[in-house]
């Protein structure tokens, strides 16, 4: 197999989730990933969670997004730490530099857009903020999920906003940094020209609101919290079975007729309910009548009537349901540490890059605290002792 990204060096300023979640996904295409940390602790995400390893700076929240990665430190609070960081970007050569610094930071540690692009023109500059190169508002997933009505659309209609179970607004502009870095190379392919790509969390995550942001713009409809009910589509929902939950989703009118075609569901066979339409507006009275027949089976065996019948269904399942699940445990990614005899898994990415499948799918454990420093300092011609002991690593 090629490895079209293979040659190519990420040098990432990166702490907490969102910068570290796209250079895994970098790491995962077989590009050279190096994090860089200010000494002493690093990324402070190396301290949250369980010691699951049984040292220091190597918790559990720390592990997942920094596979395949090395790790170095560098103090960029000191003149000579900026011209070491200068010399890794002409020498090794880095072609992406990536930072989820604020602003403000930019030219005083030495890392704004217009210093590296003077030391290598075809650079790709990337800086992921919370609100934009021009703010150094403070951001973290939560405050953007409330500020962009990611909370007013999660939770039941009487209840509180809530956030929802997985720090969306991180992942999504990783995902969206993600794109414009494969853009970015794109171009620099066709024209040998590098480039600044600016990815602001608070736009990525209103990027995603198209339906509501348009009902509530363009035609004044309201667009509010809904527990597990579609605005649109009914019924779907969490039903309780003998045993536990199921999903279901109906779509459609057809599919709406096979349920209640059967002996199980004949009672619901009325005129009001023909329409999707008829069966959004009577939606409370609709949801207690489908709980009361559910409640007549196992999960098992309403999966199996319903899927038989055509309609979308599933179990709630657990996080344990879902490593065991076949289509999940089968392209599992690991990560091995001989040090401590531990693996780490991660679900693989949606499309397996070529370099995960030459590798059978394992990655480099993720680094200690400048465990890369000897190597990558050293095959510059520096002494990582040396520049530890007066401060600079």
């Amino acid at each position: 197999m090629t490895i079209p990204f293979s040659n190519l060096t990420v040098l990432s300023i990166e702490q907490a989730t969102t910068l570290p979640y796209l250079t895994l996904h970098l790491a995962q295409e077989g590009m050279r990933v190096i994090r860089v940390e200010n000494p002493p602790r690093g990324d402070p995400n190396r301290w949250v969670g369980a010691n699951v390893l049984g040292e220091e700076g190597m918790n559990a929240y720390f592990l997942p997004n920094n596979a395949g990665k090395e790790a170095i430190t560098l103090n960029l609070a000191c003149e000579e730490g900026k011209r070491l960081l200068h010399a890794l970007v002409e020498k090794l050569p880095v072609d992406i530099f990536a930072t989820n610094q604020r602003p403000k930071d930019y030219a005083k540690l030495g890392i704004d857009y217009e210093t590296l692009r003077a030391l290598r023109p075809e650079l790709i500059w990337l800086g992921i903020t919370g609100f934009g190169p021009d703010s150094n508002e403070a951001a973290y997933d939560p405050i953007l999920q409330a500020r962009t009505g990611f909370m007013d659309l999660t939770g039941e209609p009487d209840g509180t906003p809530l956030v929802f179970g997985l720090p969306m607004v991180d992942l999504g502009a990783g995902e969206h940094a993600y794109g414009q870095v494969m853009r970015a190379l794109y171009l620099r392919e066709r024209t040998g020209a590098g480039s600044r790509v600016d990815i602001s969390m608070f736009q990525s995550a209103v990027s995603w609101m198209v339906s509501p942001i348009m009902l509530s713009k363009s035609f004044g409809q309201s667009v509010e919290r809904r527990g597990n009910t579609h605005q649109f589509f009914a019924p779907v929902s969490v039903y309780p079975t003998q045993d536990g939950f199921v999903y279901i989703a109906v779509g459609n009118d057809k599919q709406w007729d096979a349920i209640v075609g059967t002996p199980e569901f004949g009672l619901l066979a009325r005129e009001e309910y023909q329409r999707n339409a008829g069966r959004i507006a009577g939606i409370k009275t609709l949801e207690h009548e489908i709980r009361e027949i559910m409640r007549a089976k196992t999960t098992k065996e309403w999966i199996a009537f319903l899927g038989g019948l055509g309609v979308p269904v599933s179990q709630v399942n657990t996080i344990r349901d879902v490593v065991a699940d076949e289509l999940v445990a089968r392209n599992l990614v690991t990560a091995h540490d001989d040090r401590t005899d531990t693996t780490v898994h991660l679900p693989a990415p949606v499309v397996i890059p070529n370099y995960l499948h030459e590798q059978n799918l394992s990655m480099k454990f993720p680094p200690r605290l400048g465990e890369d420093n000897e190597g990558i300092f050293g095959a510059l011609g520096y002494d990582a002792q040396e520049l530890k002991k007066r401060g600079v690593v």
